[in-house]
């Protein structure tokens, strides 16, 4: 019997690119990457804004149900979108696929402005929601695995809450660009479907000068590249500002064996055997925000108006103070996320949005708020809402081994979109005609205790991920001699 050759033997690398890019200082590089790679959430909430506010039913000879199949048909793409372009992520790199899935949307949101009937609109919404559900899984582990350890919280957490930012500025442009003294009926629409693939083109421009993963080059056998990568961006930093950057120790060195694939086999042991608890948080994070998210989101502006009696036209200027609200609460809060910790700000950001909702939901039954009085709860509530909601994503990308980030986020984001498109058929039920608060108030209710059990999931089996390394939180698949499961850290 033959002995197999050494070069047959899987090859080692010893690396200390994962050190030398959390000591990094924060810098124009990383402002790049936060403005090139997470731009995609602004045009997520300006794409699902413009689409709710319509103006496209006369022309595309639309009822009720099939603007509600527009939007349906945008999250069924997002969902297909993630799980097609996640496992590509993992497997072809960030780089190629954040650059691809723009391209998509940028490509068939204008074409969806094109349309000449239901059928193509919907068409073209689907292949929009693809681009923006496969930028979820590509950038989050791109940006996760660009920014330096000690930022990362606040960073990630920011850059999903300006998902709102998008939306306030679809608010506001359909303010003008749906008012038929400006702009004719079947014109107005047409243009707020261009508002994103023009914004997208200057951030595609930017995208092109943002490198691929070093991380990910690293563990795909790629080192020389990831080694070249890692230098120009600390030759950058140093030659445009005051910054000299320390020496990094060996010892923070990385043994691995690169891989150019990660078999699903193995995915599915890690998830369900390895780490079952931290699939657990993620999964139970994920569905419960897009619940609570979906329920009152989708619903806002038939509250306001079947139980308020507010006039359509009204609509728009309340959203804005929630849609500011959901963008603030990112902001002010992520970087308690760093500071104070993921556990601790992930149970209080969704327990105390459950509390306020709660308290909403009985002052709602009892008839004793107005319209703005509701609308200020619900700010409150989603203040701390967005964050915990936003903090899902950062979660779900770092408490997974890097050859199986990307795709574990789009399993994880699927489900959550599953369990999400319920919500507005049933709250839409619960509704009715505005006769009977009842149903409704035990729909918020449920809300608030769907969102508590996510907190309290979280505080009991989360990760104190704050300030570390991705390579300390969980070792890379590829790592030689990995620390056991049962002494991995918590």
């Amino acid at each position: 019997m033959s002995t197999p050759k050494a070069a047959d033997a899987p090859r080692t690398i010893r690396s200390l690119i994962p050190a030398r890019l959390d000591r990094l200082p924060w810098t124009r590089f990383h402002w790049m990457i936060v403005v090139g790679l997470g731009f995609s959430w602004i045009l997520d909430g300006l794409e699902v804004q413009i689409v709710s506010l319509g103006g496209y039913e006369n022309t595309l000879h639309m009822n009720a149900t099939d603007v509600g199949i527009a939007g349906t048909v945008y999250l069924s793409g997002q969902v297909v979108g993630a799980l097609v372009f996640g496992r590509l992520a993992d497997s072809l790199g960030r780089k190629k696929l954040f650059i691809l899935t723009l391209a998509i949307y940028l490509v068939a949101s204008g074409i969806a402005g094109l349309a000449p009937n239901a059928w193509f609109f919907w068409i073209f919404r689907f292949f929009a929601g693809m681009g923006i559900g496969g930028e979820y899984a590509a950038i989050n582990s791109a940006i996760d695995e660009l920014i330096p350890a000690k930022y990362r919280g606040r960073v990630d957490i920011a850059i999903n809450g300006t998902y709102w930012a998008g939306a306030a500025l679809g608010s506001f442009a359909g303010i003008f660009l749906l008012d038929q003294n400006l702009f004719a009926e079947d014109i107005g629409w047409r243009l707020a479907f261009f508002i994103g693939p023009l914004l997208g083109l200057a951030v595609i421009v930017l995208r092109r000068h943002i490198p691929e993963s070093p991380r990910w080059l690293m563990t795909h056998g790629r080192e020389e590249e990831a080694e070249k990568t890692v230098t120009e961006i600390e030759e950058g930093i140093e030659r445009n500002g005051d910054h000299e950057l320390e020496d990094v120790s060996d010892d923070q060195a990385l043994e691995l064996e690169p891989r150019k694939r990660t078999p699903f086999t193995q995915i599915f042991r890690v998830l369900l055997r390895e780490h079952p608890t931290r699939l657990l948080v993620g999964m139970s994070m994920m569905i419960t925000q897009s619940f609570l998210y979906n329920a009152i989101f989708f619903t806002y502006s038939l509250v306001l108006q079947n139980f308020y009696h507010l006039p359509v036209a009204s609509v728009p200027l309340m959203f804005f103070p929630f849609a500011i609200g959901n963008l603030l609460g990112p902001l002010l809060l992520g970087p308690l996320f760093d500071i104070w910790g993921r556990r601790q700000m992930i149970f209080w950001t969704y327990a105390i949005s459950a509390v306020v909702l709660a308290v909403s939901a009985f002052l709602f039954s009892t008839g004793a708020i107005t319209a703005i009085v509701h609308v200020i709860l619900w700010c409150v509530s989603f203040f701390f809402a967005s964050a915990g909601a936003s903090s899902a994503y950062l979660t779900v990308s770092e408490i997974f081994p890097l050859e199986m980030r990307s795709q574990v986020i789009s399993y994880v984001f699927a489900i959550g979109q599953v369990f999400g498109a319920v919500a507005p058929v049933l709250y839409a039920s619960l509704i009715g005609d505005g006769s009977d608060r009842g149903p409704l108030t035990i729909g918020y209710y449920l809300g608030a205790g769907v969102m508590l059990l996510g907190g309290v999931v979280a505080a009991i089996f989360g990760v104190a991920a704050e300030r570390k390394g991705l390579e300390e939180i969980v070792d890379p698949l590829s790592k030689s001699n990995p620390i056991p499961t049962q002494q991995a850290r918590k």
